[in-house]
């Protein structure tokens, strides 16, 4: 009884030491931007601690659905989020906060000698998203539209390329820089972060596809008033500035 009461004690202090807590579920490819808003948040409430958790939107997405215990929820697509809308599990509209756009990216010296997106079925060791993570579906969204210009046969030769399918961006765009691929598609943003160890190839606009990034806070927020403050923070002339700074554009 006593250790019991000894460890009330301690978790009650534990809990004054470092304030409140918020848990923040976003897609991979915040990862820099939302740390740096996450501390910026801890600054402005003092004592208060953002936990982030990175993963495919899919991932983050099925784990709100089984009860995790989340704040707020950013993804790379509306899909995800229009899923928990429907199940009832926003605290409110979700807010298109930023947009994004698929590149090619190519280890350095571009080894597979890919120069656009017509050589993609040149390509030895392709890496995708898996069809279920934004990143994948994208992907494949593309692949559609250059097969009306490039022939009805060019999305099965890219994807008879396909080395590995990814649950995540910064898992696909992690198998080019470390050399276990030659050729990805990833994020603008993504591929920004890694500048100096890949090549990046532009999808011409005609078939690419636009990603939007809706947040949100859940219904069922721990901490409602925190999660709040963090998506006004994102939505903030200081969030999109940080957002414009890792090359995401602004939604219209």
């Amino acid at each position: 009884m006593r250790n019991l009461l000894l460890a009330s004690i301690a978790l009650l202090f534990a809990r004054a030491a470092f304030g409140e807590e918020i848990t923040v579920d976003a897609a991979a490819s915040l990862r820099e931007v939302f740390d740096d808003l996450g501390k910026q948040l801890q600054a402005k409430a003092a004592g208060t601690q953002v936990h982030m958790n990175f993963a495919g939107s899919q991932e983050l997405r099925t784990q709100i659905e089984q009860g995790a215990n989340v704040d707020v929820f950013a993804s790379a697509d509306t899909k995800h989020m229009a899923a928990l809308e429907k199940a009832g599990l926003l605290a409110g509209p979700a807010k298109i906060f930023a947009r994004n756009e698929p590149v090619i990216v190519v280890a350095k010296g571009n080894p597979a000698g890919v120069k656009g997106i017509a050589d993609l079925p040149k390509a030895k060791r392709l890496v995708i998203g898996v069809p279920e993570v934004p990143i994948g579906n994208y992907t494949l969204q593309i692949l559609d539209k250059a097969s009306a210009k490039l022939g009805k046969d060019f999305k099965g030769k890219v994807l008879a390329q396909v080395v590995s399918k990814e649950l995540n961006v910064r898992q696909i765009l992690a198998k080019v820089t470390l050399g276990e691929a030659d050729v990805a598609v990833v994020y603008r943003t993504d591929a920004n972060t890694a500048k100096e160890k890949l090549e990046v190839i532009e999808i011409p606009a005609d078939v690419n596809v636009v990603a939007e990034y809706p947040i949100a806070v859940l219904k069922s927020a721990p901490q409602p008033k925190l999660a709040g403050a963090f998506v006004d923070l994102v939505l903030s002339g200081d969030g999109q500035k940080r957002l414009a700074a890792a090359g995401f554009t602004m939604p219209k």
